[in-house]
Parts: C-alpha cells; structure tokens; sequence
C-alpha cells in the first residue's frame, strides 16, 4: 500500500496498518485515486473514509546502531582534519 500513499516514518507505517485493519485495501485504493497522480498523505486519506487514526508514538532507540556509530567516527575524523586537532581531543558522546 506505500506505493499508494506517503509514509515518511514508522509512525506512518503503524497508521498504515491500523487502517488496512479497520477499512481494508480496496477503501484506501479508492480514497488515494481521488488524489490523482501524486500520493496523499495519510491523514488525507483518513479524512476522505471518515475515521481518525489513533496516535502512535514513535518509538526511541536509546543505543545508537552500528551505522550511526560509524558515520559519527567518520565525521569525527572530517572534524579533526579540518580543525587541526588530534582525533583524541574530540569528544565522544556515547548514548545511555
């Protein structure tokens, strides 16, 4: 159903599947062809069937991955060439 309507995030994922849940496939195809050739967003086709979506919160990751981690030694060491400092003097931030 992502090719029909925007979803940017996982709460929009989550909106997603509660409405496939409540409405089914075929009333959100039907709401989203409404908007033509550009994909609406979601509470756009939640407005057009009538219903309001709950609210989910997005859930937080409390420890960083292993991409975020490189990419932050990676802009450490950009950061380091460019102010001339040694790499040991930044300082690293580690998450709870």
């Amino acid at each position: 159903m992502e090719h029909l309507v925007r979803v940017q995030n996982e709460r929009d994922r989550r909106t997603l599947a509660w409405l496939r849940e409540q409405v089914g496939d075929a009333a959100i195809a039907a709401a989203a062809q409404r908007y033509g050739a550009s994909k609406p967003y979601l509470s756009a086709v939640c407005r057009t069937l009538g219903v309001k979506a709950p609210r989910f919160v997005a859930s937080r990751r409390l420890t960083p991955s292993a991409a975020a981690e490189q990419s932050l030694a990676t802009i450490r060491e950009i950061l380091a060439t460019r102010t001339g400092h040694p790499r040991s003097a930044l300082v690293q931030v580690r998450w709870g």
